[in-house]
C-alpha cells in the first residue's frame, strides 16, 4: 500500500474559524463524537456534503445489526484500508460493544485465524469479500442469512462500503489519530 500522509493535507477546522453553520454542525455531533474530533473538524468544511453524510453515518452506528457485529465489520474494513484514524476510534468502540481484547488483536489476521465462532468467522469473511470483489458470496450471504434479517442483510454491504468510503477519505486527508488513540497494529 502506498504511504499514508504524514501530517493533514486538510487541517482540522480551528474553533475560531468557523462560521456559523459550521458551529451549528458541530454542535449536532457532540454525542457521536467522544475521543474523536478531528474527522468531524476536517470534513466540516465542506458544510453541505456534511449536513448530508452525519445522518447517514450516525444512522449505521444506530442500524439494526448488533453492535459488536458492526465493530468487527468496522474494524476489517479499516484494517482492509489501513485506516489508521477508523481503527483507532472504532477499537474503543467496539470494546464498549462487546469485541474483546483478544478479539481486536485477532482481527488483522482474518477469518482464518484461530478462536473465531462460526458467525465471527462469516462476518470477516463478508468484509473481506466486499473488499476484493465488491460482492458477498453466494455462500457467505446464506451464512449471513441464517443469523439476520433482510434489514440487517442490507446493512451488511452499505457497512462496510461506507467505512470503506470514510477509510478513503481519513487517509487521503491525512486526517490525524487524537491523542491516545491507538494505531493500527502491525501485520498480524
Amino acid at each position: 500500500m502506498a504511504p499514508r500522509p504524514d501530517k493533514p493535507r486538510i487541517p482540522p477546522l480551528a474553533a475560531d474559524e468557523r462560521d456559523e453553520q459550521q458551529q451549528e454542525l458541530l454542535g449536532g455531533v457532540g454525542a457521536l463524537t467522544g475521543p474523536a474530533t478531528n474527522i468531524f473538524d476536517t470534513l466540516v468544511r465542506h458544510p453541505g456534503l456534511f449536513r448530508k453524510w452525519l445522518p447517514f453515518g450516525g444512522k449505521l452506528l444506530a442500524g439494526k445489526l448488533p453492535a459488536r457485529d458492526r465493530e468487527l465489520l468496522i474494524l476489517r474494513t479499516a484494517w482492509h484500508c489501513r485506516a489508521a484514524y477508523e481503527w483507532g476510534q472504532h477499537v474503543g468502540i467496539a470494546t464498549s460493544a462487546g469485541v474483546t481484547d483478544d478479539e481486536i488483536a485477532r482481527v488483522p489476521a482474518g477469518p482464518p485465524a484461530e478462536g473465531w465462532s462460526t458467525s465471527d468467522r462469516v462476518l470477516l469473511t463478508a468484509a473481506d469479500e466486499l473488499h476484493a470483489d465488491a460482492c458477498i458470496t453466494d455462500d457467505t450471504w446464506a451464512a449471513l442469512a441464517e443469523r439476520y434479517d433482510e434489514r440487517q442483510l442490507i446493512e451488511v454491504p452499505m457497512l462496510v462500503g461506507h467505512y470503506h468510503m470514510v477509510a478513503f477519505a481519513l487517509n487521503s486527508l491525512g486526517v490525524e489519530r487524537e491523542e491516545g488513540v491507538p494505531d493500527l497494529p502491525r501485520e498480524p
